[in-house]
């Protein structure tokens, strides 16, 4: 699991996939127009390449979601069959397009309802992880805290998780595995309430941490 297809130009994108490079892993970045990330692969090394979703899912052994919520399920369709029975961590939330409201996001999703739900619909063959989706970019990648911050994860394959799992090891989490799809119903809402200390403080450098005795 050495080659990782990053779907999305924006900051999460670019964080995860410097993420991987510096673990030593072959990363291929998509966009819509791959041509946007001509700068982004002149500066990032030997083991980086850029190309369009279809290239990316068909290239990757895991592939990263990293666009805007309300672009996600457009993305899994532009991969076409390259997801058929790929490992995808998804870092989207359904974040609407519209203002926060005393610091907290809309979603464009319900209660009983999650954004993850809907793309395993749309790629029923693939092998998706919600993941990464409960911090900012600053702190995907290694973050420096007082101790080892925990991601909320889940999905209906176990093996895909594991490999999720390595990786958050890698990228300096501990997994708390929440079992499958529907789980997401109550982790993509964790974005809320992360986003509120910096709506209103401007305090984004926080993370959460499930403590045991």
């Amino acid at each position: 699991m050495k080659k990782i297809g990053v779907l999305g130009s924006g900051q999460v994108g670019e964080i995860l996939a410097g993420g991987f490079l510096k673990h030593g892993y072959d990363v291929m970045r998509a966009s819509r127009e791959p041509e946007k990330l001509a700068s982004w692969k002149s500066g990032a090394g030997a083991k980086a390449s850029t190309g369009t979703f279809a290239d990316a899912a068909r290239f990757a052994d895991v592939v990263v979601l990293a666009v805007k919520g309300t672009a996600a399920e457009e993305a899994i369709g532009l991969c076409g069959d390259g997801l058929k029975g790929k490992i995808v961590l998804d870092a989207t939330n359904p974040i609407a397009d519209t203002p926060p409201t005393n610091g907290v996001v809309a979603f464009f999703t319900g209660p009983n309802d999650s954004l993850l739900e809907r793309l395993q619909k749309k790629a029923p063959t693939a092998k998706l992880v919600k993941c990464f989706s409960c911090v900012g970019n600053a702190l995907m990648v290694n973050p420096k805290l007082p101790g080892r911050p925990s991601m909320f994860i889940c999905g209906n394959d176990s093996a895909a998780k594991e490999v999720a799992r390595g990786i958050l090891d890698q990228f300096g989490w501990d997994t708390e595995d929440c079992g499958a799809v529907e789980a997401a119903r109550a982790i993509e809402p964790l974005c809320m309430l992360w986003c509120i200390p910096g709506m209103l403080r401007g305090d984004w450098m926080h993370a959460y941490k499930v403590l045991r005795p």
